[in-house]
């Protein structure tokens, strides 16, 4: 749990996930205290409290959680804190998870669609479609089993009449698929107003997400 004088790591971790979720407001992508963001820490993870506007956000209120779902603190952990364990507990590879309420990509889940492979950015949630995964109320167990259904072996789904949730190596990650998913959903919501929209074929995606495997500086550093 945090400790009154935690060690600087954790201070450091804590103070990352408040300026994740103001970033999320200056970018738009949330309001007030909508959506969530967390980052694994040992055996759990921290994540915003529930209820707070993330402009009042202070490093003090985020929440240690286990991997078993315990906490405590005067401070409550988010209400959809258990789709953040599951990716966690299921995605070792994720070490950030943010949630999301944008405007766009939430208007898609509000008709329950999907994101196909209009684009070929699609791709970087990991494979050739970005679902929508059914919907359940917000907090329960029901909402994070269909989440992970809607993630397959992806990192981003949007969830039915509620938002996206997306998770990335790090924070920093995380917070550049929840905006470029946004993007893609303004750009699809628009190209669909225009006209038929017609996917890539799956030949194509497979050659991008083959690509994608060695895109970008990190990928650049690892490969020597």
């Amino acid at each position: 749990m945090i400790q009154n004088d935690p060690p600087m790591e954790e201070e450091a971790l804590c103070q990352a996930v408040v300026e994740t979720a103001r970033e999320l407001g200056r970018r738009g992508l949330n309001r007030g205290s909508a959506g969530n963001v967390s980052v694994r820490f040992g055996e759990g993870m921290l994540i915003t409290p529930s209820g707070v506007p993330h402009d009042r956000l202070e490093a003090a209120q985020v929440v240690f959680m286990t991997l078993a779902g315990e906490w405590s603190g005067p401070w409550i952990p988010s209400s959809e804190w258990r789709m953040h364990l599951d990716i966690y507990r299921h995605r070792p590879e994720a070490g950030a998870v943010i949630h999301t309420h944008s405007d766009h990509a939430t208007a898609l889940a509000c008709l329950g669609e999907p994101i196909p492979a209009f684009h070929y950015m699609v791709a970087i949630a990991g494979g050739d479609i970005i679902d929508c995964a059914p919907y359940a109320t917000f907090g329960t167990a029901q909402l994070s089993r269909n989440m992970l259904k809607g993630l397959g072996d992806r990192k981003a789904t949007l969830l039915a009449h509620h938002g996206l949730i997306c998770f990335g190596r790090d924070l920093d990650e995380a917070l550049r698929i929840a905006e470029e998913v946004e993007g893609l959903a303004r750009q699809y919501i628009l190209a669909r107003s225009a006209g038929e929209v017609r996917p890539l074929p799956p030949d194509e995606m497979a050659r991008v997400l083959e690509a994608f495997r060695t895109y970008g500086q990190n990928a650049q550093k690892r490969d020597g």
